[in-house]
């Protein structure tokens, strides 16, 4: 397996840390008041995997955020077109996008339109985001995820 590490949104690229952070903060003295001879130093190790595209590694998930719908985290569907596909669901895929508007046929979940979703670095067709009033998760094809190591 391959793993990710980066981020990568318009005008910002976000690296997720293979190793602890040492962060420095200037220290004050009583009064508050910033000292320039001294810094404190606090680590801090906080590393995030995420669930990549596997096509061009562009980090879309963490295992965090799958969760359970209607029994089961994994479902296997087919659309119209007898495609059959594996999906898992995700409350959140921050490196997916979704186009098109929202659409009730063939919807896998009852009560619930959906989107579909893509890879924002690639474009490669991900899943969908299902939609319910205030409520949404993603469903994602499990084949084209690369899970961390």
């Amino acid at each position: 397996m391959h793993s990710c590490s980066t981020i990568e949104r318009p005008n910002k690229r976000i690296m997720i840390p293979s190793a602890p952070i040492l962060f420095r903060y200037p220290a004050k003295d009583k009064s508050g008041t910033t000292t320039k001879e001294s810094v404190s130093e606090k680590e801090v190790v906080e590393e995030e995997k995420y669930i990549c595209c596997a096509q061009c590694l562009h980090p879309i998930t963490r295992p965090s955020d799958r969760i359970v719908v209607n029994g089961s985290h994994i479902h296997n569907f087919a659309n119209p077109s007898g495609i059959i596909y594996e999906i898992g669901c995700f409350q959140s895929a921050i490196g997916c996008g979704s186009a098109g508007p929202t659409s009730d046929e063939f919807t896998w979940f009852k009560g619930f339109g959906w989107k579909v979703s893509y890879c924002g670095k690639c474009l490669l067709h991900l899943g969908w985001l299902f939609l319910s009033g205030d409520n949404s998760f993603n469903g994602l094809i499990l084949d084209r995820l690369i899970e961390p190591d």
